[in-house]
């Protein structure tokens, strides 16, 4: 079993590499034009815009790093393996995008304020614009695929980020376009200050939703219910309760107390509990490990944590 998830590691780290060098270059490339034709054409939308994509830029080197760290085997020091490494790279990428958001959004709202005549931004922009949302769109569907092939929370959350971006930047394009076409120049500021707004938003969404891995946390109890029918389904398990599940950079970790009749032998016990993994694997997808512990029928204690069948009916 531990060489299967090392392997399974292995080539999720593989493929976190081969992502994270696409998403490297192509939003290096895609920086680099936002922000020369922000310059160029005088867009502090299309600027905020390229600085997105450069917080994209460590974002892939950072997941480089993680594919390494989560390649290595479980150690003394790291029993449970390294495969965390990648929740926390994800929740510093929320941390990052918020920031980037904030700046922007700082910088826009003192371009307001100084109150200071604005030139209407040039055709140039829109041709940056453009570029940014054809490269982006092939990148949220490049990083969507491989990190659903390697089931990588990272990679799932950048694909968000990519998308996210591809709606940034079609809000910057119609900035452009109102600002051209009412001839006001500080439309591109207020613009640029919803775009920063946008960006703190899937920064949230993407904290949020890996602070449930690092809470240890599911909100989602099908997951519980797919264990229950798997206890049922082997005649002398009973009453299965204090379920609990969390997740490890995409695998599961299950613990679970089972009934069997008092007079069993231990072995016939340890057997009982082996039929019970076998049919919890066969229903759960990315099983790292489950610990099963055996009580006589009729002398369960109330320890106040885990789940129960009961408890997925409140």
């Amino acid at each position: 079993m531990d060489k299967e998830i090392t392997d399974a590691n292995q080539n999720k780290a593989r493929l976190i590499k081969i992502a994270s060098l696409s998403a490297l270059f192509g939003n290096a490339f895609l920086a680099a034009i936002k922000i020369v034709a922000g310059i160029k054409a005088g867009s502090l939308a299309v600027i905020g815009d390229g600085i997105d994509s450069s917080v994209d830029v460590m974002i892939a080197i950072m997941s480089l790093f993680v594919a390494h760290i989560i390649a290595q085997p479980a150690d003394d020091d790291h029993p449970w393996g390294h495969g965390r490494a990648e929740t926390i790279a994800t929740a510093l990428l929320s941390f990052m995008l918020f920031f980037a958001g904030s700046q922007l959004i700082f910088s826009s709202v003192q371009h307001i304020t100084i109150n200071e005549p604005r030139e209407i931004p040039s055709f140039m922009a829109v041709i940056g614009t453009l570029i940014s949302i054809a490269g982006k769109l092939l990148l949220a569907w490049s990083l969507f695929l491989f990190g659903k092939k390697a089931n990588s929370s990272m990679l799932k959350a950048n694909a968000k980020n990519m998308t996210a971006d591809v709606f940034l930047s079609a809000g910057v394009l119609l900035g452009l376009g109102l600002s051209m076409f009412f001839n006001i120049g500080l439309i591109d500021s207020w613009v640029a200050i919803l775009v920063g707004l946008w960006v703190l938003k899937s920064a949230l969404g993407i904290f949020m939703e890996v602070n449930k891995e690092l809470m240890d946390g599911d909100s989602d109890k099908a997951h519980y219910k797919e264990v229950f029918d798997a206890v049922k389904s082997v005649e002398e398990a009973g009453n299965p309760h204090r379920v609990r599940m969390r997740r490890i950079a995409g695998f599961w970790d299950i613990d679970i107390d089972i009934e069997v009749a008092p007079n069993k032998t231990v072995i016939e016990a340890h057997w009982i509990a082996h039929k019970v993994e076998k049919a919890i694997k066969e229903r759960v997808d990315n099983v790292y490990d489950i610990v099963i512990h055996v009580e006589p029928a009729g002398n369960m204690e109330d320890e106040g944590f885990g789940l129960s069948e009961e408890s997925l009916k409140e």
